[in-house]
């Protein structure tokens, strides 16, 4: 939710000389984005998390895995370019409360998801050039020994021709305090999109649930339906563990090789999956890959709940 107007003041007064922010462009479950210029006059996005979560997730872990993420440099990911705490009053001689941030080159552009409500599924060659992209990115990270962990179409932006993955490290900065978390209803990563592994509470993921979240993504942005839909998140958990997902052809027209990279990439057991990002995207590319035998019938896709 937006940051109570007093609040927004006193950080606008903290920030004073290195950023201004001038407008909201978006908030989810964890944090709200704001259009702001650093002292040059440039441009930045200024992401703010929430203030309960950042009370919980603490400012020390909070800068390190941001620091971590900082420092992955590829074309396809939106590096932080800085982060800080800043320390606000909740009222006059009162406790203080400490705010987490940090700050994104500005994408001038949109994002998977927006584009998806605008213009509805996409053409195959565009869903596989945006696949690849940011299976480029994650193998890239995977390789940095970072996980990102909340792969969705709201984290992936398009910019021109630029495919740019947004969000490094915060999920991973909120992972440990899943405990607090659960407690105060926050979720960990996007029930549509999460991995089996991740959904059981698996603090142990590698970048395979990475994949499992993209090809979530990909299916989704070819049908126009995710793979796995329940009337619930809880019920959308469920799913995953339930069945396989539908397939997609007949109902969308792409390649045969494509429809069994993504169905191999949903595999509910990490082990057949695609040990890589970089294999996913080269079976992606062109190189058809063995289909995996299923012991119940492929499910009709259904609409989100």
């Amino acid at each position: 939710m937006p940051l109570r107007s007093d609040l927004f003041e006193q950080l606008q007064a903290a920030l004073t000389g290195n950023y201004s922010i001038e407008r909201e462009l978006g908030h989810g479950a964890m944090a709200t984005v704001y259009l702001a210029h650093d002292r040059a006059g440039i441009p930045v996005a200024f992401k703010l998390l929430h203030p309960d979560l950042g009370s919980t997730v603490g400012a020390e872990r909070f800068r390190r895995e941001i620091r971590i993420a900082a420092r992955l440099q590829h074309p396809n990911i939106l590096s932080a370019l800085d982060s800080g705490v800043t320390t606000v009053s909740r009222v006059a001689g009162g406790p203080s409360l400490e705010l987490l941030w940090f700050v994104m080159p500005f994408v001038r552009g949109q994002n998977l998801w927006e584009r998806f409500e605008k213009e509805g599924p996409f053409p195959a060659d565009e869903v596989l050039r945006v696949g690849r992209a940011v299976a480029s990115a994650l193998a890239y990270a995977h390789g940095q020994g970072v996980v990102h962990r909340d792969i969705k179409p709201d984290n992936i932006m398009l910019e021109d021709q630029r495919v740019l993955v947004a969000d490094f490290g915060l999920a991973r900065a909120v992972s440990d305090a899943h405990e607090k978390l659960t407690a105060t209803g926050a979720v960990l990563g996007t029930p549509i999109y999460m991995s089996p592994e991740q959904a059981s509470g698996d603090k142990e993921i590698d970048g395979r649930s990475d994949i499992f979240a993209l090809a979530c993504v990909l299916y989704e942005m070819l049908s126009g339906r995710p793979p796995f839909c329940g009337p619930t998140p809880q019920a959308t958990l469920t799913r995953r563990f339930t069945g396989p997902p539908g397939k997609l052809r007949p109902f969308v027209q792409v390649p045969e090789h494509v429809e069994v990279a993504i169905l191999r990439a949903l595999a509910r057991e990490p082990a057949e999956r695609f040990a890589t990002a970089d294999e996913f995207a080269a079976a992606l590319s062109a190189t058809p890959v063995p289909a995996r035998a299923s012991t119940q019938p492929p499910q009709a896709p259904e609409n989100k709940g």
